[in-house]
């Protein structure tokens, strides 16, 4: 059923196929029984799911990568679909539009998807407004991914993260420091040691400053090198962060199905999906085997399938996130995915 139905969503271009889903599911999630027929079809409930982890409790290990629901707007629907938390933003301080369009494509061949949003959002303070209201009584966790806008200097970047911190510090349950979005002139350039140490020493200070603090993690890219993935792992250890998200898009293009002409039309920007799985889950493992697991990893990056999961698991990962496989699969994905991780529980 999902496959017909992409089908005709796919006809759309993709940035108008994602506001026409995410609208659609708004609009059926407010007919009599809708949620309870959500719950019924996508959502898995079972002890054996539950994941303890970084100090908060997930109901089970699947959510939902930063991207999807820039704005908050869409968290309470997706928890509908099965995820056990969802990863809003990426949010910056102001409101920015992001780069220009088309920026999003499918490389439909290769079940990969091409973005260069450019951190397209409409600014923390809306995103708190969304926030507000919401319900923690269904146990969804959201978490916060956090930036700096294009117009701020790497210099000043500090400043962008510590903003959207304390800000949002009421309203999520994490943060995720996103220093790995090739759509950011400069952004990666603060995943070298020492500017990466300073940055995460200021946002862990500003969230000492709480009464409650809220676990922080930082995301990476897929690109890096052992040497710098070494360095993650010191700077890890030594800052005592409490979490890493393995990984972003990458920037690299070997071993697509599609065309050169077509890949090199599109031009710039991260690639996620099925290309992406081997080398996400190379990273994980590397870290955690390199680093004695001594921090916990959320796995995400081409997971398409029950194995893609297990495996990304079996590598050193406590919890996943999709994105690319949500949307050629559907929320079917999540419920088989339960179900296989309480099978292999047992």
């Amino acid at each position: 059923m999902y496959r017909f139905f992409r089908f005709f969503v796919f006809q759309l271009s993709a940035e108008t196929a994602h506001s026409f889903t995410t609208n659609l599911l708004h609009f059926a999630l407010y007919l009599p029984f809708s949620s309870w027929f959500f719950r019924k079809l996508f959502c898995v409930e079972n002890p054996k799911l539950k994941r303890n982890v970084f100090g908060l409790t997930f109901k089970n290990p699947i959510g939902l990568a930063a991207g999807f629901d820039k704005n908050a707007e869409h968290y309470q629907q997706m928890g509908l679909c099965g995820f056990g938390f969802i990863e809003i933003g990426t949010v910056t301080p102001l409101a920015q539009p992001g780069n220009d369009q088309p920026r999003l494509f499918r490389l439909i061949e290769d079940e990969a998807i091409i973005n260069r949003m450019g951190f397209n959002n409409k600014g923390v303070e809306e995103v708190i407004k969304n926030l507000k209201d919401r319900n923690k009584s269904d146990g969804l966790i959201v978490g916060g991914n956090i930036g700096k806008n294009k117009i701020t200097p790497n210099e000043n970047a500090i400043e962008d993260y510590i903003l959207a911190l304390n800000a949002l510090h009421p309203f999520v349950d994490y943060f995720v420091v996103n220093v790995s979005s090739p759509n950011t002139p400069n952004l990666r350039e603060l995943q070298e040691k020492e500017p990466l140490k300073e940055l995460l020493n200021a946002v862990k200070k500003a969230n000492s400053l709480f009464e409650i603090q809220r676990p922080i993690l930082l995301k990476i890219a897929p690109d890096l090198s052992d040497s710098q993935l070494d360095d993650i792992i010191e700077i890890m250890q030594e800052t005592k962060l409490d979490g890493l998200v393995a990984t972003n898009t990458t920037i690299d293009r070997g071993g697509l199905k599609t065309k050169k002409e077509s890949v090199d039309n599109i031009g710039a920007g991260g690639l996620s999906g099925k290309p992406l799985a081997q080398r996400s889950t190379e990273v994980i493992r590397y870290l955690h085997k390199h680093s004695k697991g001594s921090f916990p990893i959320i796995g995400v990056g081409g997971i398409h399938s029950v194995e893609d999961a297990l495996e990304k698991l079996e590598a050193g990962a406590q919890l996943l996130q999709i994105y690319t496989g949500f949307i050629y699969e559907g929320p079917a994905l999540i419920a088989k995915i339960n179900r296989a991780i309480i099978k292999h529980s047992k």
